[in-house]
């Protein structure tokens, strides 16, 4: 049994990347950026008016000024401002030569003379200057990173329709055991759905990776070999659920070793997950993770989810937020770094849900992320400030 930080180290360790491919910028979202965005302009690309208003003269505005043409956003001003005048703009829209500010429409009145006259108490640009936001040949977005919707509004405003990303890992999902059947079946005595299967995709497609699924494997060696062998040849990450504990049909390691893989650890010092295993095949990174479904969601969170970025050219880090815990929470074992899930209450506390250990799925939905005990502590004292890993 190694600590998890070790088996952190391993797994990272064992990356490799697939390289780069080229998609639609209106395809990238959630993939990992793997070249800069360049702007091929500047930003703004003229003098705008980030207001409605009038385009003046700043020394001008303590008399009545004179407008000489309306500006319409997408058109170009035709006259310049002088002395004593004005031109009527809209938000977006060029500012005039000649002109050194927008007076709001609001901060102004048209007596009968027809001229504008100021009545604000201050005076403000009201103007979005060319290129403050963004100069031509500035990187604008910077590899690595996920992509994201504000992401492709910055694509679309520099024109970097095609964008260079990591190519993505092809991931196999199999579940084990002659106790397992599929969700839209009844289970009969002593069966369960197999809920494992759909959550280790799930929690894939949040990384931007579609996973396949193999299907429920019995407990039999020779369909467990096979269907590992065609996983195994037809996918970077391979993920198997059950069969990696001691009893006497969990097999999977010896399959695994028989089907080429090298395993690097089978055990790990956190609770709930200890029974993980991870090994190295020359074609992919192979997981073991344990039947039981908080276990395998926690050991996806702490080490396949990393993984599935590393190989696509980032460092992931996990949202962390730092609160203090509602109340004391004790634990009668301190040999393993415990995981508990924990919801932030609207008054800005760690709370621990009702957890009753490594098979009740039904208390992850309502935490809002995992607090980890370190090997050695037995309790959390409440009002200790402790890190809430978003889940």
């Amino acid at each position: 049994m190694i600590p998890y930080e070790k088996a952190f180290e391993i797994v990272m360790n064992s990356s490799f990347t697939l390289g780069n491919e080229e998609v639609p910028f209106t395809k990238s979202l959630g993939r990992i950026l793997a070249a800069d965005v360049v702007s091929d302009m500047d930003m703004p690309p003229f003098n705008k008016a980030s207001m409605d208003g009038f385009a003046c003269r700043k020394s001008d505005i303590s008399g009545d000024l004179e407008i000489i043409e309306t500006i319409a956003a997408g058109k170009w001003p035709e006259k310049k401002v002088g002395r004593g005048q004005c031109s009527r703009i809209m938000t977006g829209a060029a500012v005039p030569d000649g002109a050194d500010c927008i007076i709001i429409v609001e901060e102004t009145m048209i007596p009968e003379s027809g001229k504008v006259r100021f009545t604000g108490s201050s005076i403000k640009e009201n103007i979005a200057f060319k290129a403050e936001d963004i100069r031509k040949g500035d990187v604008v977005i910077r590899a690595p990173k996920q992509i994201t919707p504000q992401d492709i509004a910055v694509m679309a405003t520099v024109g970097h329709t095609a964008v260079t990303v990591s190519r993505m890992p092809r991931i196999a999902v199999i579940s084990s055991g002659d106790e397992i059947v599929e969700p839209d079946q009844v289970p009969g005595v002593s069966q369960i759905r197999n809920s494992n299967s759909y959550q280790l995709a799930a929690q894939a497609e949040r990384t931007g990776v579609a996973a396949r699924y193999y299907g429920i494997v019995r407990d039999d060696v020779e369909e467990t070999f096979s269907v590992i062998s065609d996983a195994i040849a037809e996918n970077e990450i391979m993920l198997i659920t059950g069969g990696v504990s001691m009893g006497d049909f969990d097999f999977v390691p010896s399959v695994l070793e028989r089907a080429g893989v090298k395993i690097l650890f089978s055990r790990v010092a956190v609770q709930p997950g200890k029974p993980t295993t991870f090994g190295v095949h020359p074609k992919a990174l192979v997981f073991g993770l344990p039947g039981n479904p908080v276990s395998s969601f926690v050991q996806f969170e702490l080490l396949v989810r990393p993984l599935i970025y590393r190989m696509m050219g980032m460092n992931w880090e996990p949202l962390t937020i730092s609160v203090p815990l509602k109340d004391r929470y004790s634990r009668r074992s301190s040999d393993r770094m415990g995981l508990i899930p924990v919801h932030i209450t609207s008054d800005g506390f760690a709370e621990v849900v009702e957890f009753h250990g490594s098979a009740h799925i039904s208390a992850l939905p309502g935490a809002s992320g995992i607090v980890a005990i370190s090997l050695g502590v037995n309790a959390i004292e409440k009002g200790e400030i402790v890190r809430v890993r978003q889940i």
